[in-house]
């Protein structure tokens, strides 16, 4: 006889955790809808890699209100006392009213009717921080910095060990790291078998994920809220294995979060707030070269019609195939002495895809002027789009010195209003952070095409008369007015 609907479903529920962490859900929050989507289950996957004891230290960087906490700290706590009551589990958070919280929660969930139809498992005390089941295994939870002396865990859990407006602050990050060194860490009942799990979105580059990753090898589950390439997720599930394929500029959860609602967090923080807590990719909040408040910006309207020139600027990979470097293309129209940003284009590419990129952009804006450096995969891109008749493919300056030595050269250009960024454009924030932050920054890749082009404009201004004194003297022999002189040196008259 086949089993019952009833049997088959709570079978369903014992063995595939990603519709356990649903069923929980739906216990703890009977009246909000249950958005499924694919990264629960990748977090799924994950724990239950935990719990098998396939991995040992893990870390899920995922946004704000994306059930991070529910999966990991409430449901899969209770998922694994109800396969191993004796488990000892030890749940940290930055603040003990928020622990508490996660705890009443978990307990609720345990004390269920669906779960105890599930388990045999049951608390065996009305306790909140700590509760034991009757066969010895206990979930204890605490804060950061509080007492957890002579307690001892198979698995800790640490999730939001910072809160977000500490985050800048080094003494609180150190206490938060220095605790983990010194305290947490040897609370594991056996440091070969036992697993730690950091559950958090990212606040800063040297927060509790920085600062372990730095000096230990973790399994990381790191997803943003916007794909910023593309994106192959493969996992266990209990019916075997499943890929999940995200393209570039993909957002995580578009039934939770639109990509319109993401543009309007973003422009509602800073670039550094929204790199980090929404893509996981936190930066130094500034860098010591440009400074925010020198960046002046255009609205469409401002934007002329017609430029004097069109220059484009590439930053290619180091290497032909290196594809973890980006290649970037920025766009600038100059008219009237100004530079304006007109387009980023920053792509990972290949050889071939690189020059397919480069004749794209060529057709896309129409540029007078093509700029790239000449080294490595550069050197072969210039002498084969030139082959190939694009004689405005030229080598970019080469310039003296080191990167930041570069960038300090251009900088009076960026102050003194002389370059103007587009007020809105999808690219911009991302842009910014790299410029203000850099040289800490994580990539460099936007402020070296950036270089370029400021450097070439200065290298060819008196060739096109922009010094004052070359447009004076011109004036006295031609009896052009300074604009006049420079339209017929750059051909337009």
């Amino acid at each position: 006889m086949a089993p019952s609907p009833d049997k088959m479903y709570a079978e369903l529920l014992r063995h595939d955790l990603c519709a356990f962490i649903h069923r929980s859900f739906l216990q703890l929050n009977s009246s909000t809808r249950f958005l499924s989507n694919w990264h629960i289950e990748v977090m799924a996957a994950k724990l239950e890699d935990v719990r098998r004891g396939a991995c040992k230290r893990l870390i899920i960087n995922i946004p704000p209100r994306h059930l991070k906490s529910h999966a990991t700290s409430i449901a899969f706590s209770a998922w694994l006392l109800g396969h191993d009551p004796s488990k000892r589990i030890l749940i940290v958070t930055y603040a003990q009213d928020f622990s508490d919280k996660l705890a009443r929660d978990s307990r609720e969930l345990m004390r269920s009717s669906f779960y105890q139809a599930l388990f045999d498992t049951r608390p065996s005390s009305e306790a909140i921080a700590e509760y034991e089941t009757t066969v010895g295994g206990y979930r204890l939870s605490a804060s950061i910095g509080g007492g957890i002396t002579g307690r001892g865990a198979d698995i800790i859990i640490i999730d939001d060990p910072l809160k977000a407006d500490d985050a800048l602050s080094d003494n609180r990050r150190g206490s938060v790291n220095e605790w983990y060194d010194n305290t947490l860490r040897s609370r594991l009942n056996s440091q070969e078998d036992g697993a730690i799990i950091i559950v958090m979105q990212r606040l800063h580059v040297d927060d509790l994920v920085g600062h372990v990753t730095a000096h230990e090898t973790w399994d990381v589950l790191s997803i943003p809220a916007i794909a910023e390439r593309d994106e192959i997720y493969e996992f266990r599930t209990p019916y075997g294995v499943r890929r999940f394929l995200r393209n570039d500029g993909d957002t995580l959860q578009p039934d939770l979060v639109s990509r319109d609602k993401l543009e309007l967090l973003r422009r509602g923080m800073t670039e550094y707030n929204f790199a980090a807590q929404f893509q996981q990719n936190p930066e130094p909040p500034s860098g010591n070269i440009v400074k925010r408040e020198w960046l002046k910006f255009y609205e469409p309207p401002e934007r002329p019609q017609k430029f004097e020139q069109v220059v484009q600027s590439w930053d290619t990979a180091n290497k032909d195939t290196e594809l973890a470097n980006y290649s970037v293309c920025t766009t600038w129209g100059l008219k009237d002495r100004r530079l304006y940003l007109l387009d980023v284009s920053r792509r990972k590419l290949d050889f071939p895809s690189l020059k397919r990129a480069v004749k794209n952009q060529i057709s896309l804006h129409s540029p007078s002027i093509v700029l790239i450096e000449d080294k490595a995969s550069g050197t072969s891109l210039i002498q084969e789009l030139r082959s190939e008749g694009l004689s405005k493919v030229q080598a970019a300056p080469a310039i003296d010195g080191d990167k930041i030595m570069r960038l300090r050269a251009q900088t009076a250009k960026i102050e003194g209003g002389f370059v103007l960024l587009p007020k809105e454009a999808s690219w911009l924030n991302a842009y910014i952070l790299e410029l203000i932050s850099f040289p800490n920054s994580r990539h460099d890749d936007q402020v070296d095409s950036t270089v370029f082009a400021l450097a070439w404009l200065g290298l060819n201004q008196s060739s096109y008369g922009w010094t004052k004194e070359g447009l004076e003297a011109l004036g006295r022999i031609s009896g052009l007015t300074p604009y006049d002189q420079l339209m017929r040196r750059l051909g337009r008259l």
